[in-house]
């Protein structure tokens, strides 16, 4: 879950955020890993940016991020990068701010389920926005697997980490069954690669813009369905994943589901 913002060990602002954006407030606005951290920076003006800070160069980078919303702006609404900037081991990426609330703020728990539609509708739209025939970023089932493997074999997966469904899997026994389980053929499109309420803003009940875009590339459109419905589950609860797939307009396939949220606990 993400550090709320005021959390006894809170960071303190990192010292490069005054020199990015001098004389501003920086508060804290989401931490879901040690490391990495996102801080909403208000201007004497005004003026609201977001500064997403790494001082550990973890997976994926953020200059992989960088290049993905630049890439992906003339298609769909995400945020405008100001500078990637890099100072010895510390990374930041600075981006102007969109409009709206993400699917985690509590005005939006009014109504759960059409929040859960209207997130079920904003996935169907990233996905409409096209691009995937020039897009350079790739996630087909090859290179998934591929990646997978390469993560097994160097020992870089820990099964801790995994979901309850896999806990009882070893790496390599969640390797082996991701082998035996790919579905056949592909339905290809541009993917957001981690789709979730805390990275879709919404205005008036409406997706209005997507951030954290750094496995953005193309694949099964599954690989965000199936991740989509089960941050909906941990969110808001099971009740309210059917809500998520009808707001897509899609009738859910349960041996893709179990396959995409199997290679998503083994990516990263």
């Amino acid at each position: 879950m993400p550090q709320p913002p005021d959390a006894p060990d809170s960071p303190a602002p990192p010292p490069v955020l005054e020199r990015l954006a001098p004389g501003g407030d920086a508060t804290l606005a989401y931490r879901l890993v040690p490391g990495v951290t996102t801080w909403r920076l208000t201007s004497p003006g005004g003026a609201v940016r977001f500064a997403k800070v790494d001082t550990e160069g973890r997976f994926p980078t953020l200059r992989a991020e960088c290049e993905r919303m630049v890439w992906a702006a003339p298609y769909l609404p995400v945020p405008t990068v100001v500078t990637l900037d890099r100072d010895g081991g510390t990374t930041t990426l600075l981006t102007e701010a969109l409009p709206g609330h993400d699917g985690t703020d509590p005005v939006r728990r009014n109504d759960v389920g059409a929040l859960v539609a209207a997130l079920g509708r904003g996935l169907r739209a990233f996905h409409e926005a096209g691009g995937e025939e020039w897009c350079p970023f790739r996630f087909d089932m090859a290179r998934a697997l591929d990646h997978v493997a390469r993560r097994v074999a160097a020992d870089d997966v820990d099964p801790a980490g995994f979901h309850d469904e896999h806990r009882h899997l070893s790496p390599a026994g969640a390797l082996a069954e991701l082998a035996a389980t790919a579905p056949v053929g592909e339905d290809l499109v541009v993917c957001h690669g981690d789709y979730c309420p805390p990275n879709v803003l919404l205005c008036d009940g409406v997706v209005t813009g997507y951030v954290d875009l750094g496995e953005l590339g193309v694949a099964d459109r599954w690989w965000d369905v199936a991740v989509g419905g089960w941050s909906t589950c941990w969110n808001f609860g099971e009740q309210f994943e059917p809500t998520f797939y009808e707001g897509y307009g899609i009738t859910p396939d349960p041996e893709r589901i179990r396959f995409f949220r199997l290679l998503y606990d083994l990516v990263s």
